[in-house]
């Protein structure tokens, strides 16, 4: 569906920027590849394309920044936090905040809860956005890159097939994120 989008605004980069950014709320890493495999496809550009995955992405973590700040004012959501001492967490996470929203760009099944409770306890926003964006900038551009040179060939070598090929790709992509976050919480 967004590839078919894509196509039908290829004339209009604003569109297809709105397009990806939106894309982006419901699944970065299946917008990343979609997006990339556009490029391959011309009917977007690199610079379009990665700028408006950028934006997407950076924008969706910091509305869960927003989110949590908005529960953090909202009485029943401050009873539901049982924390020994809000001011504790806030020094620490705020100590700790680069490092830690960074990581959790690469580690699946950390962001919802990370970033809120970023939110919630009033972690620099500034940091915040700063980390999502140098983390994003590494992550979103190696997916791409890959999904550039693989859908390349998915494209170039199954012809009536590929986009079979393609959903297969992002099928595993996207199982595998959810493989890794399981196997994190049973360590955990």
């Amino acid at each position: 569906m967004l590839d078919h989008f894509l196509e039908l605004t290829a004339t209009q980069p604003l569109l297809q920027v709105l397009i990806v950014i939106l894309a982006t709320f419901v699944l970065e890493d299946a917008a990343t590849v979609v997006t990339a495999i556009q490029v391959h496809l011309h009917t977007i550009s690199i610079p379009v394309a990665l700028g408006a995955l950028y934006a997407g992405i950076v924008l969706g973590d910091v509305g869960l920044y927003a989110l949590g700040a908005l529960a953090a004012k909202w009485p029943p959501a401050q009873r539901w936090v049982n924390v020994p001492s809000a001011q504790t967490q806030q020094a620490w996470l705020s100590r700790n905040l680069f490092v830690v929203v960074f990581v959790s760009r690469f580690i699946p099944g950390t962001r919802l809860p990370l970033y809120t409770a970023c939110g919630f306890f009033r972690a620099g926003l500034a940091v915040f956005t700063a980390a999502t964006f140098c983390a994003t900038l590494l992550w979103t551009t190696a997916l791409f890159m890959l999904s550039l040179r693989v859908g390349g060939a998915l494209l170039a070598h199954l012809g009536a097939w590929r986009w079979v090929g393609v959903a297969g790709f992002v099928a595993a992509i996207i199982l595998v994120g959810r493989l890794v976050a399981r196997t994190q919480k049973h360590k955990i």
